[in-house]
């Protein structure tokens, strides 16, 4: 394929050598090169194929924003990943990398064929092609979709890898490490200020890498570089992170770092993280990301061997590549000629420069001459030929005929249409920006959060002009922090001053129906696409995007959105401002999950709680189950019992005397305030204003649609003061309901609201023995039926420690529910175990729980309900307080649909063989005759088997079942179906005299 690879040139190590394979093939690269550059190197720049057209495709760029160079990555047993970036993934021993999305090979795909068919695909072709006829969606346009979705290949092993996560706070965060971030971070460090600079790339200096001509305070670039890096890695106050891109920006300074760690490495050392999320919290942070050049658009321009200019520049200088050997140069801005200028010097046969501009600063044109390159300017690029690489370009004067064009050999194609800040970390904060026309980008204007933009950042592109503003960005970050220093200036020698011009798609001599200049690269977006949507309606860029695809690719358009906007503004003939800017969000380039996972995998995926009884509970031999995040006890079998056994035997031995349970998990909030019960009045469905201090209410939480949310039992300490409890899985997101409300609806109202879960173990204590275990052990609290009858809460102390005392009842027996600090837990509970073996006391767990509550109808929120019940659906319209003026939820309560008699109603269900026990989530129907499919009437939300009973239960919603009470259903099972009775949900005690036995 021919060395492209200058001896001596650049930043990588001509000694020490590098293997790795591309599609098999065996590539040798040096160290410090990217695998981008290391297949420049050998000549080779096909590396995969569009997702649309599947045409051959090059490398664009040497950066994060390469929308082309995708190839899947091997680095070992089961280290594979897709759609990797091939200008920023380092080379290293032995690693593997293929193209993407080509059968059989990346040469000859039959894939192809699209681009010869290319008419068929115009834009939004999928929503006009796949409406009609509807039979062939399931058999023909879904599977062909599914077949050819995507670009690379997910891989399906686990992922060996590890990765971690850290948190960080530091006075100044410096994102970018070109000449603004590195001014930046030197002016705020020197202060003494706690600086953190960050750089996606595996060397710091940005542009400076790139960079040979231009000297700072005396010196070359590369060695001011190499002082500042020095002396930044020298102060103790500075952190360094190369390789490590800044992915999203967030609230109040916080930003999202991901560090590449291992993947340059050959073999990672043993327990070295992959990657590392870092979670930074900074007072202060100074964006220098730079900018991004733009792309020229014109036909063709997407063959392989066409780049941006820039592009080759960095390949030249910083890993001594050339990509070509006779290039040829297209641009409308003055980078571009710096790009020939250097090639030339390099020894490369440069066969013209076309400048779209006719005006070009004649310092270029001189140097141009010297350097035996020939300039067009007024001329514009009108297209391209080579099937797998650019062979040559066709150009004519902009404003002549094409009976002046000419064609040039060449073996790349260098493109430059001017450069875009990137302005994406800016707007993840929802920062405003202000459009400048002569330039034809937007730039950063009002801040939201506490940052500075510095730099090409900030749409300055000079050296001279990135260092002060650097400087002065980095000492006004420290300043605000608390810090102060003085402000060094730097001599630049050696710069050019850069000017260009923007400009939409070039003008072609083809014909424009065939004629293919593309805006997204990745996802085959022409300029013809866009203009197409506008044509067919759209007229706001985002509808644009939407339909053509255009910014949708991995890269998030950071080389297609400014030039779509452009062409479409023209399209709708308004200025760009007017047709808007689609809005970026995070991550800044693609991440991997496991970066955002960091430990959480495996067994840490989800964090399990547990009480501070838990550990007694496993010492039993209990079983468990997840609950939520908790970890519960299930049952307690005993040698020889399964779970039916014990489920029985727990359940008898509470009703017949004692039982003891773990109510630990419970959510628990704390209400404080002088309007404490005001708040509650507006939340819950019922009234609180007359709840006197010492009892308490059970209360329903409706959302605004008015369907049952949580539910719990609220005791109210004080005037002032309430303790609410909410189910075990509702606890947090009970909280951030109240939080949103209070903060949003309720500001007026002086609440506080804090999380007591943790706080507060629960051992609730059932049974008729209930009293005669707790009253030797309770201090200052009364508990006669006179002084603490059902539904009471008294503040007192149990074997000498503070207890909040609730008499409440979920299994319908008298019922106590003891709530001691958490440290306390194990200790009381171990106390009341000692105490009650007299009355045979039997710990219970979450399945037991189950089957008493079920026996007096008590529901359990999320499983009783299914997010479309009301208070009267679930039988709790006693519940509601019908003279309140307004809570969450009122409203909807009155819609008619609310009011249906045929409404899903909670109901028991006696089945016809007291034996047979249905399955939960079993359907429901009136007529077992009916042909299928039947009309599901309703399902089974509850069903267990009630020792107390010697029968099965079982609770279901039904349509209308408090108007079917008698009646018969049938219930369609696997082995036949099943006839159960509509019943009341309340099976056991219906007279409730057990709970004050």
């Amino acid at each position: 394929m021919g060395n492209f690879r200058i001896p001596g040139a650049g930043r990588v190590n001509h000694n020490k050598s590098v293997q790795f394979t591309f599609n098999g093939r065996t590539i040798m690269g040096l160290e410090g090169d990217t695998v981008a550059s290391a297949l420049l190197a050998s000549g080779q720049h096909l590396v995969g194929r569009s997702f649309k057209y599947h045409r051959p495709r090059g490398i664009l760029s040497a950066g994060s924003e390469e929308p082309n160079a995708l190839l899947g990555i091997d680095h070992g047993p089961a280290r594979v990943e897709p759609n990797t970036r091939a200008t920023v993934i380092e080379v290293s021993q032995g690693l593997k990398t293929i193209s993407q999305n080509h059968w059989p090979s990346l040469e000859r795909d039959v894939g192809a064929i699209n681009d010869v068919l290319y008419m068929l695909f115009s834009a939004g072709f999928y929503y006009k092609t796949f409406m009609w006829p509807k039979s062939f969606w399931n058999k023909v346009y879904e599977p062909i979709i599914r077949s050819t979705a995507g670009l690379g290949k997910s891989p399906v092993e686990p992922d060996p890898d590890t990765y971690s996560s850290r948190f960080f706070h530091c006075d100044v965060l410096v994102v970018g490490a070109g000449p603004a971030g590195l001014a930046a971070a030197l002016a705020a460090g020197r202060t003494g200020a706690k600086v953190m600079l960050a750089d996606e790339q595996a060397e710091l200096g940005g542009s400076l890498l790139s960079e040979t001509d231009a000297g700072i305070d005396g010196k070359t670039g590369w060695e001011w570089l190499k002082a500042s890096v020095d002396e930044l890695a020298g102060m103790a106050n500075v952190t360094l992170l190369p390789r490590t891109t800044a992915i999203g920006y967030y609230h109040q300074n916080f930003v999202g770092l991901c560090q590449r760690i291992t993947d340059h490495l050959a073999s990672a050392p043993q327990g070295t993280p992959r990657e590392r999320m870092w979670k930074v919290r900074a007072k202060q942070v100074v964006l220098a990301q730079g900018s991004i050049e733009k792309p020229l658009v014109f036909d063709g321009n997407d063959r392989p061997g066409v780049m941006l200019a820039s592009a080759a520049r960095t390949y030249l200088n910083r890993y001594g590549v050339k990509v070509g050997n006779n290039p040829v140069v297209v641009t409308s801005h003055d980078s571009a000629w710096l790009a020939a200028f250097d090639l030339a010097r390099a020894g490369v046969k440069v066969g013209a420069i076309i400048d779209i501009r006719s005006d070009v600063p004649t310092e270029l044109k001189a140097t141009a001459t010297a350097l035996g390159i020939e300039v067009l300017a007024g001329w514009t690029v009108t297209g391209t030929k080579g099937r797998l690489r650019v062979s040559s370009v066709r150009a004519k004067p902009i404003n002549g005929s094409s009976g002046q064009a000419r064609e040039f050999a060449c073996d790349a194609l260098l493109m430059s249409g001017g450069w875009n800040p990137s302005l994406h970390l800016f707007s993840h904060t929802q920062g405003k920006l202000e459009w400048r026309e002569d330039g034809q980008v937007f730039l950063p204007s009002k801040h939201v959060e506490q940052s500075r933009c510095a730099g090409a950042g900030n749409g300055d592109f000079g050296l001279a002009t990135a260092l002060a503003e650097g400087t002065a960005a980095g000492l006004a970050a420290a300043a605000d922090a608390g810090f102060t220093g003085t402000a060094p200036t730097y001599a630049v020698t050696g710069e050019f001053a850069l000017t260009g011009t923007s400009s939409r798609e070039l003008p072609t001599d083809k014909n424009t129906s065939t004629a293919k200049a593309f805006v997204d690269f990745q996802n085959d977006v022409t300029a013809k696409d866009i203009r197409l949507a506008v044509r067919e309606g759209f007229r706001s860029i985002e509808h644009v995007k939407r339909y053509t695809t255009n910014g949708m690719a991995t890269d998030q358009g950071k080389t297609s959105n400014i030039n779509g906007l452009i062409i479409a503004a023209d399209a709708v003939q308004k200025p760009a401002p007017q047709v808007g800017l689609t809005t970026f969000r995070p991550p800044y380039t693609p991440t991997t999950f496991g970066a955002f996972a960091g430990y959480n995998r495996g067994r840490l995926f989800d964090v399990t709680r547990k009480t501070s009884i838990d550990s007694w509970a496993e010492e039993q031999g209990a079983v468990f189950e997840p609950v939520a995040l908790w970890r519960r006890a299930w049952y307690f079998p005993k040698p020889g019992e399964d779970m039916h056994a014990a489920v029985a035997r727990e359940c008898k031995a509470t009703r017949d005397s004692l039982g003891i349970f773990d109510a630990s998990t419970l959510g628990k909030i704390e209400i404080v305030g002088p309007d404490a019960a005001e708040f509650l009045n507006r939340m819950y469905t019922n009234p609180w204003s007359k709840l006197q201090p010492g009892r308490t209410r059970y209360g329903v939480l409706l959302g605004e649609d008015g369907f049952i949310r949580d539910d719990g039992v609220i005791g109210r300490l004080t005037t002032d003061r309430f303790h609410v409890t909410t189910t075990t899985g509702g606890a947090a997101r009970v909280l951030n309901m109240m939080e949103d409300y209070l903060q949003t609806e309720f500001p007026e109202l002086k609440v506080w609201l804090t999380s007591t879960t943790e706080q507060w173990s629960v051992i609730a204590v059932n049974g008729p023995n209930a009293r005669n275990l707790l009253a030797p052990l309770i201090e200052g609290i009364d508990l006669s039926e006179e002084a603490f009858p059902h539904m009471s809460i008294a503040e007192g102390k149990i074997a000498g420690v503070p207890t909040r005392l609730f008499r409440m009842s979920f299994t319908g027996e008298r019922g106590y529910e003891v709530n001691v600090p958490s440290r306390y837990g194990r200790a009381i509970w171990e106390r009341l175990i000692a105490e009650g073996q007299k009355y045979g006391i039997t710990p219970y767990g979450t399945e037991t729980m189950h089957v008493l509550r079920a026996e007096k109808g008590y529901i359990i929120v999320g499983q009783d309900t299914d997010g479309t019940l009301t208070p009267d659906d679930a039988g709790l319209g006693w519940a509601i307080g019908k003279a309140k003026p307004d809570f969450v939820g009122k409203r909807s309560l009155s819609r008619p649909d609310m009011l249906k008699a045929d409404r899903k109603q909670l109901v028991g269900l006696l089945t016809e063989n007291p034996k047979t026990l249905l399955e939960e989530g079993a359907q429901i129907v009136l007529d077992p005759n009916q042909p299928v499919p039947m009309k599901m009437v309703g399902h089974v939300t509850s069903s267990y088997w009630s020792v107390a009973l010697n029968r099965s239960i079982a609770l279901a919603v039904i349509e209308g079942g408090n108007s079917r009470m008698g009646e018969t259903v049938h219930i369609p099972m696997p082995s036949g179906t099943l006839r159960a009775q509509i019943t009341g949900t309340v099976f056991f005690d219906p007279e409730n005299k057990r709970l004050s036995a």
